[in-house]
């Protein structure tokens, strides 16, 4: 299962921990999941991460800079989506389609509008855990 992660979801779970840190290490560790991330993404994962505002410790950002470097899978994305809603977030679909995703998970509604733009199903990150991490234990 192929799987695009927004940066929203990666931020809670680097600040909060609890369910979107749980589904993320669960996407990490399970040998049936694909994290696929473009170059893009990936360079807005470590961008947003590096916030002084969110207030990681080197230690946390490190953790999670390592997450990134050994559990995402890059692809190269050669398709647009034109995502008039919210056209930072047209990279997600963009990823998504070309990754050929099975999921994209966000906290973001503004997604919801999105549904018909990609074969993926965009899901909560409690949705997801409910349906398919509680699912597999």
């Amino acid at each position: 299962m192929r799987i695009v992660i927004d940066t929203n979801v990666l931020v809670s779970a680097a600040v909060t921990g609890r369910n979107p840190e749980a589904v993320i290490l669960f996407i990490v560790e399970s040998p049936d999941c694909e994290w696929v991330v473009s170059a893009e993404i990936l360079r807005e994962y470590k961008e947003v991460l590096s916030r002084s505002r969110l207030r990681l410790t080197e230690s946390q950002k490190e953790r999670w800079f390592n997450i990134l470097d050994r559990a995402t899978i890059l692809i190269e994305v050669n398709v647009e989506v034109d995502f008039p809603r919210d056209r930072k977030d047209a990279k997600f679909l963009a990823c998504a389609v070309a990754g050929e995703a099975d999921f994209l998970i966000t906290g973001d509604r503004d997604f919801t509008e999105a549904e018909n733009l990609t074969n993926t199903t965009i899901i909560s990150v409690s949705l997801f855990k409910r349906l398919v991490c509680d699912f597999k234990e």
